[in-house]
């Protein structure tokens, strides 16, 4: 391998671009995507917010980035090929659909044999091993990745820990060695490392992801029972967390779970439990679900309780994001409640200046605030801000401790 590595990074999305970025700093870095605005934008140092909110306090050196299409260009000048390209979960094969994936793989296979392939987009377990046995090399690892929602720069700068899943140490140790080392140098810290098979390393990243959503499902249904039986659910919930093994975080209750990871891994991580018995992992994804009816149901409770009616209430939904100042409103629990809402003689009114023409399957008015304020009976908030201070006494949030 050569003394100053060369990278690409396959798929400039939220970890494909951070990557991107925390390597370019020191070593050149190829972006390959599809999207030519990205692409242009990009090589302009034109980021997306989830940079720009942090870029002066981690971007402290020039970068040697470049972005482009040209993938076949970009395969053959480097030493190590990272793959960030989607993998959304398929309702219908109960699983990831890794075509991206393995279609990348295949062409850096014909245009660059040499190189290390880390996958970084999350698979099923023993997607890994799959593609070594089929491609016929050991030159194929995992490495997860575990940004937050609006720390995907900062996460990836500073990381909680390295996971490296590799089927065949021996045979690729000076490459995989390098791969870590040029995560590591990022940061002065020591970062925790661990070392296992392809397909342990798959299974931390869908467990540490079900494990998040079950905490939040866990404090959501604590919620849910204080809300039907008129308890403080703020008492309770500091009451829980001042124990140190449960400890005062990720506890905030919310409509639930949404997001790029979270409903999607843990799908994936039920349909891999295929034939061994399990009960936490099903109840929950089913939580999850439950929790979202639930709301919708309040919603309509309480337009009652106050009009003696809903028919022909309007209900206003501020933001779709899952979280204050985020920038994405993927799979957010917001959607399914208004998909509930809307089977029911209401009138939908949404504020969320992200969305765009491409989004407008999502069933609603979309109006600017000062419309909503006014025009609203109702206004529904997965996450309070001090905007909506001056109609309080309309809005109906679960968020109880005002964070996300």
């Amino acid at each position: 391998m050569h003394k100053d590595p060369v990278v690409t990074v396959v798929g400039l999305g939220y970890v494909g671009l951070s990557l991107s970025l925390l390597i370019a700093q020191r070593h050149q870095v190829f972006g390959v995507d599809i999207n030519a605005e990205k692409i242009s934008a990009y090589n302009q140092h034109l980021f997306p917010r989830f940079v720009e909110d942090e870029k002066e306090k981690l971007l402290t050196k020039p970068l040697n980035f470049v972005a482009t299409a040209d993938f076949s260009l970009a395969y053959k000048n480097s030493d190590i090929i990272v793959i960030a390209t989607p993998t959304d979960y398929d309702e219908k094969t109960a699983s990831f659909d890794t075509a991206t994936v393995e279609h990348v793989i295949s062409d850096i296979r014909q245009c660059n044999p040499l190189a290390l392939i880390v996958i970084k987009s999350t698979v099923p377990v023993g997607f890994t091993s799959q593609m070594i046995e089929k491609f016929a090399t050991a030159r194929i690892i995992f490495s997860p990745e575990f940004l937050r929602e609006k720390h995907a720069l900062a996460d990836t700068f500073y990381p909680t820990r390295i996971i490296i899943g590799v089927d065949h140490h021996e045979s690729i140790y000076a490459e995989v060695s390098t791969f870590i080392d040029i995560l590591r140098e990022a940061t002065n810290e020591e970062v925790p490392l661990l070392i296992t098979h392809a397909r342990e390393a798959e299974a931390i990243k869908l467990f540490a992801n079900t494990y998040l959503a079950l905490r939040i499902a866990f404090f959501n249904e604590l919620d849910t029972y204080a809300e039907k039986k008129n308890l403080d659910a703020k008492d309770i919930i500091r009451g829980v967390s001042l124990d140190p093994r449960i400890g005062d975080y990720y506890n905030n209750p919310s409509f639930g779970y949404g997001g790029y990871c979270l409903p999607k891994d843990t799908k994936q991580l039920l349909a891999n439990y295929e034939g061994i018995p399990q009960n936490l992992v099903l109840a929950t994804v089913k939580s999850n679900t439950t929790r979202k009816s639930f709301i919708g149901d309040q919603i309509l409770q309480k337009l009652q309780l106050e009009y003696a009616t809903y028919h022909g209430k309007t209900i206003g939904i501020y933001r779709l994001t899952m979280k204050n100042e985020a920038d994405n409103f993927r799979s957010s629990p917001l959607i399914d409640i208004i998909e509930q809402l809307a089977k029911y003689d209401v009138h939908i009114l949404i504020y969320e200046p992200l969305l765009t023409s491409a989004d407008r399957d999502i069933q609603g008015e979309l109006v600017d605030f000062s419309t909503l304020s006014t025009n609203s009976d109702i206004i529904i908030a997965n996450r309070y801000h001090p905007e909506l201070e001056s109609v309080r006494d309309k809005v109906y949030t679960r968020d109880l401790f005002k964070r996300d």
